[in-house]
């Protein structure tokens, strides 16, 4: 009590209270009789039913102090009524006024910008549509060729790309900054004009991810420099497991001395794709060749040749693989040039560790393949690794151009967003029959990729076991005696210019799907027609 008078008499609490609260505070007490003694006279004049003054002060006292609480409790609900009443207006303004207030805007993301470095054949902008980052971000397309690009970089600004292409008769001109590059040319050619490792710099120094990794994409320049890799490989797991060719590296013509064995294969500086590669065949040659080499100015590798039976091809797009076989009908001895027969087979363990080998070259390779020859004498040799400039063969071509748009989006929501996305479901072959595909083909290694009306068209299936080798199926053996076992006789192969070749081949293969003596007789025929025709 003694408290609260303290606290109600302090000047400052009393002058913050609302008007006529605590009146009753300020009110003077009536008089004590012991402070002033009543006169007789007063005495006198008091009615005789009025208590005396001893006895009225002491009421007076607890009406004082009834009073006190009840205006101190009053003070308290009139300040929490006020507080309600004025959250309650604030609540009300606020929610006028969001009410009035234009809805807000959606947040404008800016689309990410992926470079595509390809020829034109191939629209890399219909793959990508309707894809988006994490859900979130557009992806813009910008495509162009090596030779169509201009690029400056620095610290402060990244890569700047100036690209001029013709599109439909027009000339197209556009500035950017990309995001993203993907890779689908070589970047360096001995031809004139088409060294583009400045521009693989230049994008390198402006810090923009891609697939392959620029880093990748630059040491693949060089053929003899990939293959030192590969020579790490084979000192590694073995000539068992890593079947490498042998090579041998000249700097110069001056240090190119005849090898003790012929025929051997000289590769001129960075050949590739068919290019570039000659066959000798004795002493003399090689010494004519060491001529050319020194008109050339750059180096060369030699060989042993391979008398093939065919080549094989196994690629790795992500967690996706295939292998192919490749037969030449036209009797090149490099498989990729004039008429050929691809045909996809199975994808066994052996193939599956070259190519994943392969993959861990320069800190990991998206997309590569590993080409090898199976040879004559039952061997395989490896020859060359390819990066993500490869060309896409077989019949599944459109597959392997979605599955490389799958790879590119995951790979550009993790570099650019920092968000880890699922890898696409790889692709592996099922025990039992594996179904292949076999194709003739035309050309050089554009023309072997095919397109896809060209894959359109009707080819034979051919049914074959999983552990069933390719050198297996091609084992040569007499044809079946005709009027056996009630067995349907069987007729020469012959064509005719005139005939349809396709139309043919099929016919052939659909009557012997399940002998394979009959197959190997038939590659055979077919090989010394189609030699008989291309002769002329």
């Amino acid at each position: 009590m003694n408290y609260l008078r303290r606290r109600l008499s302090d000047s400052s609490f009393v002058a913050n209270l609302p008007n006529g609260y605590m009146m009753d505070l300020q009110r003077p007490s009536p008089p004590s009789s012991t402070s002033s003694p009543a006169s007789p006279a007063t005495e006198r004049r008091q009615q005789p039913g009025a208590p005396p003054p001893a006895q009225a002060s002491a009421p007076g006292q607890g009406q004082g102090s009834g009073s006190l609480f009840s205006s101190f409790s009053s003070v308290v609900k009139t300040a929490q009524l006020a507080s309600a009443v004025q959250a309650k207006a604030a609540a009300h303004a606020e929610s006028a006024a969001a009410a009035s207030a234009p809805p807000p805007k959606p947040a404008i993301r800016k689309p990410r910008i992926l470079l595509v470095i390809d020829d034109p054949h191939t629209d890399w902008a219909k793959y990508f549509r309707g894809k988006k980052l994490n859900g979130e971000y557009e992806i813009r397309i910008e495509q162009a060729e090596f030779s169509e690009i201009n690029l400056a970089s620095s610290i402060s600004n990244g890569c700047t790309i100036d690209m001029q292409v013709t599109r439909g008769g027009s000339k197209v001109v556009r500035s950017f900054k990309p995001d993203f590059v993907l890779i689908r040319q070589h970047a360096y050619s001995m031809t004139p004009g088409e060294d583009f490792r400045s521009l693989v710099i230049g994008l390198h120094y402006g810090g923009v991810q891609s697939i392959n990794s620029l880093f990748s994409i630059y040491n693949f320049c060089s053929k003899p420099w990939v293959f030192s890799q590969m020579i790490k490989l084979y000192h590694s797991m073995g000539p068992e497991k890593f079947p490498l060719n042998e090579q041998t590296f000249y700097p110069s013509h001056s240090q190119m001395l005849p090898t003790p064995a012929f025929p051997v294969v000289v590769k001129m500086g960075h050949a590739h794709a068919g290019m570039g590669k000659i066959k000798v065949e004795n002493r003399n040659d090689f010494q004519d060749i060491t001529s050319v080499v020194a008109l050339a100015k750059t180096y060369a590798t030699s060989e042993p040749f391979v008398d093939s039976k065919y080549d094989i091809r196994i690629q790795k797009i992500g967690n996706n693989y295939k292998a192919y076989m490749r037969t030449s009908i036209s009797g090149n001895w490099k498989a990729n040039t004039g008429s050929a027969m691809l045909e996809q087979i199975a994808m066994t363990d052996r193939y599956r560790l070259w190519v994943d080998s392969c993959a861990e070259m320069f800190g990991g390779l998206d997309i590569c393949a590993v080409k090898a020859v199976h040879g004559k004498d039952g061997y395989d040799y490896i020859i060359e690794v390819m990066d993500s400039s490869m060309p896409l063969i077989g019949e599944h071509i459109e597959e392997d151009k979605q599955l490389i748009t799958d790879l590119v989006v995951n790979k550009m929501t993790s570099a650019l967003l920092g968000v880890s996305s699922p890898p696409p479901a790889s692709s592996k072959p099922q025990p039992g029959l594996q179904t292949t595909q076999p194709r003739r083909t035309q050309g050089g290694p554009r023309s072997a990729s095919g397109s896809p009306s060209q894959s359109a068209h009707g080819s034979p299936q051919r049914a074959r076991s999983a552990t069933t080798s390719p050198s297996q199926a091609f084992q040569p053996g007499p044809i079946p005696a005709s009027g056996s076992g009630g067995g349907s006789q069987k007729q020469p192969i012959h064509l005719n210019k005139s005939q349809s070749l396709t139309n043919t081949f099929t016919e052939t293969l659909r009557g012997s799907a399940t002998d394979d003596e009959a197959k190997a007789e038939t590659i055979r025929s077919l090989r010394q027609s189609f030699a008989s025709l291309f002769s002329d």
